[in-house]
């Protein structure tokens, strides 16, 4: 199989979670790699993405100590636009994931009667509580 690798620096400017890990990541700069693998047997070149690491900064205590996280990239992703919402809050305001998700939703233009359309076109059912309120 031939394998190719991809680095980027992504850089958050408040503490972050990522899914599936229940530390607090602190704000800063992180190193990337990304692997991915030649898919064989088709009639064009196409890449499956196999591997994607976030190297974490040493602690001070240990400084020569480093620590990679395997992370889905999908996640990754997610997180930074979360941090990029977050900058935008004023401060003091309540971060809790229900405001953080309205939030999101609205910096997208999307309302929560269209949230629920998309979810029904998509194939998903929807199940509402009755009676139903929508913030529109």
């Amino acid at each position: 199989m031939t394998k190719r690798t991809f680095s980027k620096t992504v850089t958050f400017k408040r503490p972050f979670v990522l899914a599936g890990f229940s530390e607090v990541l602190p704000a800063g700069s992180y190193y990337v790699e990304t692997d991915e693998e030649l898919i064989e047997g088709i009639s064009f070149l196409a890449y499956r993405r196999i591997l994607t690491l976030l190297h974490l900064p040493a602690k001070s205590t240990n400084s020569g100590l480093t620590r990679t996280l395997t992370i889905d990239p999908n996640e990754l992703e997610e997180a930074l636009k979360r941090d990029q919402v977050l900058l935008e809050l004023p401060v003091g305001r309540d971060v809790s994931p229900t405001t953080l998700n309205q939030t999101t939703r609205m910096r997208q233009g999307e309302t929560d009667s269209q949230a629920i359309e998309r979810g029904e076109n998509e194939g998903m059912i929807a199940h509402l509580p009755w009676p139903l309120r929508l913030n529109v």
